[in-house]
């Protein structure tokens, strides 16, 4: 395989970053929902919590994100502000043991961008900010500036160009961002649309795209490194980590970086 330096003449680590895509473990709202779909516009499933087998999911995630070494890594935890992500966000990148910050835990950063489907389904609606606050006090909470959701419409469920677009947003201000090395914990339809942007201007063919943003399971992990190529007049790369090539790829930008 032909190195990066090779395929762009340019620093190109500096316009570099690697995304780790998390989905949520197991919520109250998937057990139900697949029982019956109807069950998903219940009021009782408001923001739907983790369930038993969600922590043990979380669980795992963390001790193999730490047994890998990405745990000390990682600079940064995007988060949804729904409780099954932030419980999700907490139990894998936060503080073992304690619910406090840490000098060496990541930065977990709640951002509206990155929620479920807006609407309709009580399940993917937002509690009060103040609650948020309350429940979970280490996380940052700057980029929601509104007590209450709404953004979540009873009668209305969001489109599937809305949650496009909404999509490209949350990716231009990741970004934008000065980490390298990011984590977004969301949902699945939402993480299936970061892949399909991405992989629109990615190097894949276009005929492996189904397949490369099937749905996520619950508490999957998938990796993705975005390159910017813009100044060699190409749109912004991306290389899912299951590719072989992908692997290399993350091999060269982890020495890159260390």
């Amino acid at each position: 395989m032909e190195s990066i330096e090779g395929q762009f003449p340019y620093p190109w680590h500096q316009h570099c970053k690697i995304l780790h895509l998390v989905r949520h473990g197991q919520a109250l709202h998937n057990v139900e929902g697949d029982k019956n779909p109807e069950a998903l516009l219940s009021p009782n499933l408001f923001d739907a919590q983790l369930t038993p087998l969600g922590l043990k999911q979380v669980a795992k995630l963390r001790n193999e994100v730490h047994a890998s070494g990405l745990f000390n890594r990682i600079e940064l935890v995007v988060t949804s502000p729904l409780s099954r992500a932030m419980e999700t966000a907490s139990g894998c990148f936060g503080r073992e043991g304690e619910n406090a910050v840490s000098s060496s835990t990541p930065k977990i950063m709640a951002v509206e961008l990155c929620r479920d489907r807006l609407g309709v389904r009580p399940s993917d609606m937002r509690r009060k900010m103040s609650d948020c606050r309350s429940r979970f006090p280490w996380i940052d909470f700057s980029m929601v500036d509104v007590e209450d959701d709404n953004l979540w419409n009873p009668e209305l469920r969001e489109s599937e160009e809305e949650l496009a677009e909404r999509v490209t947003k949350l990716l231009n201000w990741v970004w934008k961002r000065p980490e390298k090395e990011i984590v977004i914990v969301s949902h699945g339809l939402v993480l299936q649309h970061i892949l399909i942007n991405l992989l629109a201007n990615s190097d894949f063919n276009p005929t492996l795209t189904p397949a490369l943003c099937k749905r996520f399971d619950n508490c999957e992990l998938r990796s993705v490194v975005i390159l910017d190529t813009s100044k060699i007049g190409r749109e912004r790369w991306a290389w899912l980590c299951s590719d072989d090539k992908a692997k290399d790829v993350l091999k060269q930008v982890w020495s890159s970086f260390n």
